[in-house]
């Protein structure tokens, strides 16, 4: 069944549900890479395309280069996980409207060792002071991504620039979440990072959390079509039909029976 928002947004856009495919065989996603990286796209989107036969092709990328990727144009839905910049997106009248998909946790990781004594905390700003006053070495991925976005408000709830020791303690990446696992694992820091990624992460070597449950780490995905009024390129039909089934029954049971050595990586919230 095709709920509400999506004929009503069908209407506006002069396109009938059938237009889907016949509009496109294919829809562009711009995305997250927790969501590439953790598995849960190539887990769900079989489920999608054998319905519709509507072939996903997702950009998996930093949250921030999603967004400007989606601006200029290059795709048709957003999937990503920094709701402020979500809704300024819309706002700004780059996205038709925003839609929550799922959410999980944020979680500190850091060396076994932990120089900055934070293990078992459940305080992620009291945990980012005792690194910055250790000197402990901290990981950033430092590319406008969620995770970055909200590694700097933590920071901030802190009242602490952690850019200002950027080279020293304060290490920026400019990478992926995977790779700045990398990094902190080949160094012995300590690094923010979603769950998924976490979880689905092969490298972990003397990495454990130490740092989780503070409520302030919860972690919200949201979708967004690409306003074709912006880009009259954006497959809107097919688009549309993706978020549909996204946040409809199917899409989020998917969601939910995802999961790796047991665990649950993802919930689904859609309203």
């Amino acid at each position: 069944m095709i709920r509400k928002f999506v004929r009503a947004a069908l209407v506006t856009l002069g396109l009938t549900v059938t237009a889907a495919v016949a509009e496109a065989p294919f829809i562009v996603v711009q995305s997250t890479t927790s969501t590439q990286n953790s598995g849960l796209l190539d887990y769900i989107l079989p489920g999608f395309e054998a319905e519709t036969g509507i072939d996903v092709r997702v950009v998996a990328v930093g949250t921030g280069q999603a967004i400007r990727n989606a601006i200029n144009g290059d795709g048709d839905v957003l999937l990503v996980h920094a709701k402020p910049a979500e809704q300024k997106f819309v706002a700004d009248g780059w996205g038709v409207e925003r839609f929550d998909v799922m959410y999980n946790d944020f979680v500190l990781v850091g060396p076994k060792s932990d120089p900055a004594k934070v293990k078992g905390g459940t305080d992620i700003a009291a945990a980012l002071t005792a690194v910055s006053r250790a000197e402990a070495p901290f990981a950033s991925r430092g590319d406008d991504s969620g995770t970055h976005k909200a590694e700097l408000d933590h920071w901030a709830a802190a009242g602490i620039d952690p850019t200002e020791a950027s080279g020293t303690w304060y290490r920026e990446t400019g990478s992926g979440m995977g790779a700045t696992l990398n990094v902190a694992s080949g160094m012995g820091a300590y690094a923010l990072t979603d769950r998924a990624t976490w979880q689905s992460f092969g490298n972990k070597g003397n990495l454990d959390i130490l740092v989780e449950g503070d409520p302030r780490l919860f972690n919200q995905y949201g979708v967004i079509l690409v306003n074709p009024e912006k880009h009259p390129g954006v497959r809107a039909a097919a688009g549309l039909r993706f978020i549909d089934w996204l946040i409809g029954p199917d899409g989020q049971a998917a969601i939910e029976s995802y999961k790796l050595d047991g665990q649950q990586l993802f919930f689904p919230n859609a309203q």
